[in-house]
């Protein structure tokens, strides 16, 4: 097996690994049922499979896209009236991505909202799940502690994948009990796609649509971008949104919340380890795409073995794979002095799982956030000089 083709099954491998209980926790959080969010796995794992192939075979870019792994996480405290309303929710997020596409001012707009708040905001809204955890760990700790050994000593010698591992690991003490208990139907392992009928919902577009979107376009579409500019490559804006805003309708109603550039993940089909020509990376690209659509045919099986896990043990891996993402977002929130008041609201507001009128804790973070972000603002150096005598 070539270079590349390695590069772009290790980065398949990764990102579904590393995140595929986030997605299922975050689905499950908003109403779907064990079987639609089996299907929701599977129809993303279809779409950017799909669409990473279409993007690197067209542009000849190591182009690779993933579902919306902090969008997961905010769905897990965003809370909605219904299923088909959260399902409403996702095909708005995929028509705005498409009004990018259309007109790139709304992604300049989207750009506009200070960093520091939007990392606020998704920080805030991790926090709950990063703690899982050590919930875990003291109620059930001859089944997590043992995940987060394997999470932390790999972390130390194989950072990209001590993730991976501990989902394995998870898996793994899934399986062992679930064939001590009887074992999985065959019917539980075959893949299948459940159509929901869309709901449109004020509560939901507020309080889903709007900070699903923001934190897609700014946690994963923009730093997507900067990840591939930094070796070389000049992602086609119109046609990655086009289509990623496809993709994500077309999953929609299958359950899938929202697919977008790859960040972290996009370095291992675009770096060096993907091999010395870079005209042939996008082959990495390809070849991940291909796999995501190979995984797509386990995900019954995976999103089976978690519904049949102990209560908290699949949450736990699910909160170590977070805490990079938490830490990253708590250092780009907080690095600025000057901003650390408005700041600290936006995440007090959105780790306080407040909810208003049906609207949940990360519309509210940032409404207060961008209140005050004018107000306590760094003055010009000039202002703050200390007046003569």
């Amino acid at each position: 097996m070539s270079t590349t083709s390695v590069a772009g099954a290790v980065t398949a491998l990764v990102g579904f690994l590393s995140s595929f209980a986030v997605v299922l926790t975050g689905l499950r959080a908003v109403g779907a049922s064990d079987a639609q969010a089996a299907s929701g796995l599977l129809v993303l794992s279809l779409t950017m499979g799909a669409g990473t192939v279409f993007l690197a075979q067209r542009t000849r870019m190591p182009i690779t896209l993933a579902w919306s792994t902090p969008g997961a996480a905010l769905l897990a405290t965003a809370g909605t009236p219904s299923w088909p309303a959260a399902v409403g929710a996702f095909v708005v997020v995929g028509v705005l991505v498409l009004v990018t596409a259309a007109w790139p001012r709304l992604g300049t707009l989207i750009a506009a909202i200070p960093t520091p708040l939007a990392q606020a905001m998704l920080a805030g809204v991790l926090v709950p799940l990063c703690l899982a955890p050590v919930t875990g760990a003291l109620a059930r700790p001859e089944l997590v502690v043992p995940v987060i050994v394997v999470w932390a000593v790999l972390d130390r010698l194989a950072p990209r994948w001590a993730v991976p591992a501990a989902f394995l690991v998870t898996l793994g003490i899934v399986g062992v009990l679930a064939a001590r208990d009887g074992g999985l139907s065959p019917a539980d392992v075959v893949p299948r796609l459940e159509w929901t009928t869309p709901e449109l919902g004020v509560a939901a577009l507020v309080g889903v649509a709007v900070p699903l979107f923001v934190v897609t376009m700014a946690s994963q579409n923009v730093p997507g971008v900067a990840v591939l500019a930094s070796f070389g490559y000049r992602v086609p804006w119109r046609s990655a949104m086009t289509v990623t805003g496809v993709g994500t309708l077309l999953g929609a109603p299958f359950g899938g919340h929202a697919i977008n550039l790859a960040a972290i993940s996009a370095a291992l089909s675009a770096g060096p380890q993907a091999g010395p020509d870079t005209t042939a990376r996008y082959r990495a690209a390809r070849t991940a795409g291909l796999c995501h659509v190979g995984l797509a045919l386990v995900s019954a099986a995976v999103a089976a073995l978690v519904v049949s896990a102990p209560a908290g043990l699949v949450e736990a891996a699910a909160g170590l794979a977070l805490v990079p993402v938490l830490a990253a977002s708590v250092a780009a929130a907080f690095g600025a002095a000057g901003s650390r008041v408005p700041v600290a609201a936006t995440f007090l507001v959105a780790v306080s799982g407040t909810s208003i009128a049906g609207i949940g804790p990360a519309f509210w973070a940032l409404v207060v956030g961008l209140a005050l972000w004018p107000w306590r603002r760094p003055l010009p150096a000039g202002d703050l000089a200390p007046a003569s005598p």
